[in-house]
């Protein structure tokens, strides 16, 4: 078993009063028993990707850097695994959206670049980040190997193959997704909806847990274009048969705490046994953008 928290929070323009409140949960998650904590994408600040801003890349820091420094000190002082999530400055005019696991030691077990970028209304990150290319790898701790990718990965089931075919304990999703003020509740549920299912149906799919860590409360547009972001919350984790084991509000932060059992997978690959099954024989394909006729 791996006593796992998740931080669902909400963010101000000041980052220094948000990471002082992240640490703050990450105690207290820690004082109840969690051994893996999972922060939300881009905790230390708000969603930065509603606009097209130059200045804004002075956000970003090296890897190591503050923030590793900051919660790898965290770690080790309370003996735990910290996911982090990061904008990190590679060299001047390369960024990426990098997430940061910390050993409960204090240092860098290791990173993950996120590798799909969207490009959306609100959501301009193809304007920051640059595709990852660190590929698909788990990364190896004291609480097992962990497959982390990052929010708009989620939607794409390659990705999640890929971790597990390497040997991931579990896939670990930190996210900022939300609702745009124009969206009608019909639309909201079905975004929602869709959301938790296509995770789920990784979880399912893999035979292994899923936790997803979104950030939660209301994000104005900094250019009025657009009514701001609505974040809506909802972190979960799923098991291997994609049922829920925890579930946080839509519209409150939330420090859960939930017991994943990582040795349940081989009992559920071994009635569900997909990875037996799957016909590698057929699927060059995938590696084409389409398959015209």
């Amino acid at each position: 078993m791996v006593t796992t928290g998740l931080i669902q929070q909400s963010n101000s323009g000041n980052n220094a009063e948000n990471v002082q409140r992240l640490e703050n949960n990450i105690r207290d998650v820690a004082a109840k028993g969690a051994q893996l904590i999972v922060l939300q994408e881009l905790h230390n600040s708000l969603y930065f990707c509603q606009t097209e801003e130059t200045d804004v890349f002075d956000l970003a820091e090296t890897i190591p850097g503050p923030s590793t420094r900051r919660f790898g000190q965290l770690a080790k002082e309370l003996g735990v695994v910290i996911v982090t999530s990061l904008f990190e400055k590679r060299t001047p005019g390369l960024y990426h959206n990098t997430a940061v696991v910390l050993e409960k030691d204090g240092t860098i077990a290791g990173k993950y670049r996120k590798m799909h970028i969207p490009d959306d209304p609100a959501y301009y990150e193809k304007f920051y980040f640059t595709p990852g290319d660190m590929g698909f790898e788990p990364i190896d701790t004291s609480v097992g190997r962990l497959g982390v990718l990052v929010c708009w990965d989620q939607w794409y089931p390659e990705a999640a193959r890929l971790m597990a075919m390497r040997g991931a304990d579990l896939l670990i999703y930190p996210t900022a997704i939300g609702w745009e003020s124009t969206d009608t509740p019909e639309e909201q549920k079905r975004q929602k909806d869709a959301w938790t299912i296509s995770q789920r149906g990784h979880a399912v799919a893999n035979g292994l847990p899923v936790v997803s860590v979104n950030r939660v409360g209301y994000e104005p547009d900094p250019s009025k274009v657009t009514g701001g972001i609505q974040f809506w919350g909802n972190s979960f984790v799923a098991g291997p048969q994609g049922e829920k084991l925890v579930e946080a509000p839509t519209n409150l932060e939330s420090n859960l705490i939930v017991e994943i059992d990582l040795k349940r997978s081989e009992s559920v690959r071994r009635i569900w046994p997909f990875f037996r099954d799957r016909r590698i024989d057929a699927y060059a394909g995938l590696t084409k953008r389409f398959l015209d006729e």
